[in-house]
């Protein structure tokens, strides 16, 4: 079943006399479930269709349906509310609340959204229990980013948006995240679109999209996707 949709998308951003087309024309679907890699170099659009997709930034023109919902013409406080019930974000850069404990951090997305999961269950499903009561700065880089992917599920999202997850963990670390990322495509039924330059990460996705110049230059289903452990970095 089909939950995202881009029809004929255009994102054209303007400095002074100057268009820059950093999507233009773009068209897919994504079923829901799928654990989906959005794949190209810098400057090939991947951010603005990740920012499209989360309600960050809306089409110059075309069409984008998510769940049933046409959310190209939302204002911006239905977006806030679309962003609210319907994605989660990873990225990067962790962005925890440096005075917040690591329990307070996941918890603070039960007063944005209703349908919150339990704070201390999605900590627990990033293997972090023990940690509850710690400080961001307490913990390594790999646990910051699983507490950072614990607070996006906590808020129960239909779809995980992934900026560069692994882009600044070891390779050891990065498997981690990864096979954490697919099990909540596999075991919840999220989907989860990961946005990436790493060829390897590819090799995981149910579908990968790649993308040059703000054109999707291929779209390819695979049947059988590696796991996290057999993926070479």
């Amino acid at each position: 079943m089909s939950i995202v949709q881009f029809e004929n998308v255009t994102r054209t951003y303007t400095s002074g006399d100057h268009e820059l087309k950093a999507l233009d024309q773009v068209s897919f679907s994504l079923d829901e479930g799928k654990f989906v890699v959005i794949l190209g170099p810098s400057g090939a659009g991947k951010s603005t269709l990740l920012n499209l997709l989360g309600g960050l930034d809306s089409p110059t023109e075309g069409k984008i349906t998510v769940n049933g919902r046409d959310i190209s013409t939302l204002s911006d406080n239905e977006l806030a509310d679309y962003r609210a019930a319907t994605v989660g974000f990873v990225f990067q850069f962790y962005n925890l609340i440096p005075t917040l404990t690591v329990y307070e951090n996941v918890e603070l997305v039960s007063m944005i959204t209703k349908n919150a999961l339990d704070a201390k269950q999605m900590i627990a499903e990033v293997g972090l229990s023990d940690h509850l009561h710690n400080f961001p700065s307490e913990l390594s880089g790999g646990e910051q980013q699983r507490i950072s992917i614990a607070r996006a599920l906590a808020k129960n999202p239909k779809i995980l948006l992934c900026d560069e997850p692994t882009g600044a963990l070891d390779s050891e670390t990065g498997v981690m995240i990864l096979k954490l990322l697919l099990g909540m495509a596999r075991d919840y039924g999220k989907t989860i679109v990961i946005v990436t330059h790493n060829q390897s990460i590819a090799k995981m996705a149910d579908v990968v999209i790649r993308v040059k110049n703000g054109k999707i230059r291929s779209i390819n289903e695979q049947e059988n996707p590696l796991n996290a452990d057999e993926v070479e970095w």
